[in-house]
């Protein structure tokens, strides 16, 4: 999954240790290095499309290889309610290996570079890889050091500043929020890209219902309250789609909330928190008591400074199709694709299965012929017991899967989205969607 945040495990030519077992992944140095289809990356979108790929009956033993460095799989969605103080992070996590099917050849090392003109992966250690049809599907890196004295803040036990976007990380979030007695509360989120744009204030409104639960907070009166609440982000609106846009600037300003737009987190000195702002505006600081810092994040070098990426670094790829626009045996999806859509889960539901037809379609000879509509999904909590479901594609168009089944406004907190988010979406997650049969709003596949 390439993750920062991944825990480290002793590795040795070839074998793994992981706690007491140990696992055997492919002997690189071996002649059996040639594969119809690689896939770089063991995360949502590696694992749901390598064994989407395995279920269509046409690959044979090692006939697919997953190349990925970590030792762990983490269910990334829900450090939201690990940092809520609702689920543990040891619960979300399974052991990478254990989620690869036996029939697919398993590379556990990082990846050097590209060689789409020789159809070749070189792994870190120098060896090399080749394949027919090449998935490129790395996710994206976190950049804790793009806010100046955040790796040392987060480090710091006794300060105030957490970050639910990494697994050393998340389940500081929930001490900081049972700390906080008085004082300023700043959230922030960064400008450009970023995992699930909803978070940063998923975890602002669990922090404030906490706090209001707790008598610390009055949204009635929040200039009474000994908790005052601001929420610092560097784009210009809560959210991207102006249909739940609206309704959750209706909810900021009904409970009180500063809203702090085109403020962009660039440093951490102590208590106080600095912003660059657009158009050449003066830097801003702002104290705080508690601070929730979500970094910026961008691609992985690897893709970045290779030819299969665009000028911003992302794998250049068809939007409709996810197949590169200059290889045609190239392919990508989720976090690290250049697909114009939200970087979620729940986009990989839709695009995995385009992707795999397509793939299939180019190796018989075929056009292809599924088309990719930029769904995403935000299942955005509110407060402790309800979730706003936010369900879209490209174009920022609502495309809700119960509005159509049932007729009501997903905008609308309920409390059913909320158990679908705290119970049944981890659940299905490592049920079905990574080994290969879930598609989402479109159900169970295969």
């Amino acid at each position: 999954m390439f993750r920062s945040c991944v825990i480290s495990a002793a590795t040795t030519a070839g074998r793994s240790v992981v706690g007491q077992r140990t696992l055997t992944t492919a002997a690189v140095g071996s002649a059996a290095r040639n594969h119809k289809i690689v896939v770089v990356g063991g995360g949502t979108a590696g694992l749901a499309i390598s064994h989407q790929l395995l279920h269509s009956g046409k690959f044979l033993q090692d006939d697919i290889a997953v190349v990925d460095p970590s030792m762990w799989h983490h269910y990334q969605p829900g450090w939201t309610l690990v940092g809520g103080g609702v689920k543990t992070k040891e619960d979300l996590r399974r052991p990478l290996h254990s989620l690869i099917n036996p029939k697919i050849k398993f590379y556990n090392y990082d990846i050097g570079t590209f060689s789409p003109e020789n159809n070749l992966v070189t792994l870190g250690n120098g060896d090399k890889i080749n394949y027919e049809h090449l998935v490129v599907v790395p996710g994206i890196n976190i950049n804790y050091g793009s806010v100046k004295g955040l790796p040392e803040a987060l480090a710091n036990p006794d300060s105030l500043v957490s970050s639910i976007y990494g697994y050393n990380t998340c389940d500081k979030v929930f001490s900081t929020i049972q700390k906080l007695q008085k004082g300023s509360a700043l959230f922030t989120q960064p400008a450009g890209v970023i995992k699930c744009a909803g978070a940063p204030q998923k975890i602002m409104w669990l922090a404030l219902d906490y706090w209001k639960r707790a008598g610390l907070y009055d949204s009635s009166n929040p200039s009474s309250s000994g908790i005052q609440i601001s929420f610092a982000t560097g784009m210009p609106s809560m959210f991207a789609v102006a249909k739940y846009g609206a309704v959750l600037e209706a909810l900021r300003k009904d409970r009180g909330v500063e809203g702090l737009f085109q403020h962009d987190l660039i440093a951490v000195d102590g208590n106080n928190a600095t912003f660059a702002r657009p158009d050449g505006q003066a830097q801003i600081t702002k104290k705080f008591d508690l601070l929730h810092v979500v970094p910026k994040m961008g691609p992985h070098a690897f893709v970045k400074n290779s030819t299969l990426a665009n000028p911003d670094g992302y794998v250049d790829v068809d939007a409709g199709s996810t197949r590169h626009t200059k290889y045609p045996n190239v392919w990508s999806a989720g976090d690290a694709s250049s697909l114009p859509t939200s970087k979620t889960a729940a986009a990989i539901t839709s695009e995995a299965p385009v992707l795999v037809h397509n793939l299939l379609q180019s190796l018989q000879g075929k056009a292809p012929d599924a088309v990719y509509d930029g769904y995403a999904s935000c299942p955005l909590t509110t407060e402790y017991g309800k979730v706003l479901l936010a369900e879209f594609k490209y174009g920022g168009q609502p495309k809700e899967t119960f509005g159509r089944w049932f007729s009501i406004d997903q905008a609308v907190p309920r409390r059913s989205f909320y158990h679908l988010k705290k119970d049944f979406f981890p659940w299905v997650y490592y049920q079905s969607l990574v080994k290969g049969t879930w598609a989402g709003p479109k159900g169970w596949m295969n």
